[in-house]
């Protein structure tokens, strides 16, 4: 019952500051109008949803603080944890607002992601994938470096992933859901990791009633940004679990990955140009829905983030390897199907 009214309190302060925050949003004209070429809406919609997210999130973080610090995390994790995600919604804001360019933009991702090591959350140990029940250490600058690349990866992939109705916010709500179900089992029993996940899924999920397909509200940049750093750093204070978030997330992964790639043999710079070419934007060339999209993205991550609940470090390698093969068969039947209706 106590994790039930955590839940529902989450849900509903979540409804109300998207309420709130499309409110304002209209009324500052912080809007996101149709006509660019990545562009898929028809109407002016606000943004700034992100802000709805932040609130709900970090709000509840501080009320239920005393549960949050009984065990390994301190003050000072939860604070440069706020201030991050603080950051991150000031550059959404700014841009929201004034569109900066991609070379302003990833200041604050960066800034956010140096206050998070600078409050001592970082990577120091992972499971090793070659040999079963051993321990992979790293040093400081070592771990902090390996830190740094996987909030900014996380903070990227779901900026980029942030072109479909619910896309973003939909799979927020399925990753804090399996962060929720991997931190309260008895082997893993972290009741304070568990919490912030619960947090967030209610969070994600009260916001995705404006959001989904037709979408009333969108995150905005902060709000895409900030999402990616979240699942990140509760990735990180898990225990290192960064291949449960690589099985939740790893179809967007694999996407920026080869969206990375093609724009380096192409000569591009990859954080400076924008296309119509990840594969959300191909199943929409396919003839597929939005709705038909996101659900695609919604069944693959709750069949392996849940898979992950079960699977030991070396069964996680295969998973991993089977989403891998998954991915470029998607995007095979992606790039030589394309402009067909599907049903």
């Amino acid at each position: 019952m106590h994790l039930l009214l955590i839940f529902l309190s989450s849900f509903l302060i979540s409804i109300i500051s998207t309420i709130l925050v499309k409110f304002f949003a209209e009324k500052l004209k912080i809007v996101d109008k149709p006509g660019k070429e990545r562009k898929i809406h028809q109407q002016v919609i606000p943004l700034l949803g992100g802000v709805a997210i932040f609130l709900s999130f970090f709000l509840m973080l501080f009320f239920l603080r005393g549960e949050i610090l009984a065990r390994d995390l301190n003050a000072a994790h939860l604070i440069s944890f706020f201030i991050g995600g603080f950051i991150i919604i000031i550059g959404g804001f700014i841009d929201d607002k004034y569109d900066i360019t991609p070379g302003w933009q990833i200041i604050f991702p960066v800034l956010a992601g140096a206050a998070v090591i600078t409050g001592g959350i970082g990577i120091t140990k992972i499971t090793n994938p070659m040999a079963a029940g051993t321990l992979l250490h790293f040093s400081a600058i070592a771990g902090a470096m390996l830190t740094f690349l996987w909030l900014l990866g996380m903070m990227y992939t779901t900026k980029l992933l942030d072109g479909v109705d619910g896309l973003v916010s939909g799979l927020a709500g399925i990753s804090g859901i399996i962060i929720f179900l991997f931190t309260m089992t008895t082997k893993y029993y972290q009741p304070d990791v568990g919490l912030m996940g619960l947090i967030l899924a209610a969070a994600a999920l009260g916001f995705l009633l404006f959001n989904f397909y037709p979408a009333k509200i969108f995150l905005g940049e902060g709000g895409s940004i900030l999402i990616g750093y979240i699942i990140a750093v509760l990735a990180i204070i898990s225990g290192g679990k960064i291949a449960i978030a690589l099985l939740i997330m790893g179809i967007p992964i694999l996407d920026v990955a080869w969206t990375i790639l093609r724009r380096l043999l192409q000569r591009q710079n990859p954080f400076k140009k924008s296309d119509r070419r990840h594969l959300h934007h191909r199943f929409l060339d396919m003839g597929l829905s939005q709705r038909q999209t996101v659900f695609i993205y919604y069944f693959f991550a709750a069949v392996f983030g849940g898979a992950a609940l079960f699977l030991q470090s070396q069964g996680k390698m295969i998973a991993l390897g089977i989403l891998a093969v998954i991915m470029v068969l998607l995007v095979f039947l992606s790039v030589f199907m394309p402009n067909r209706k599907w049903r």
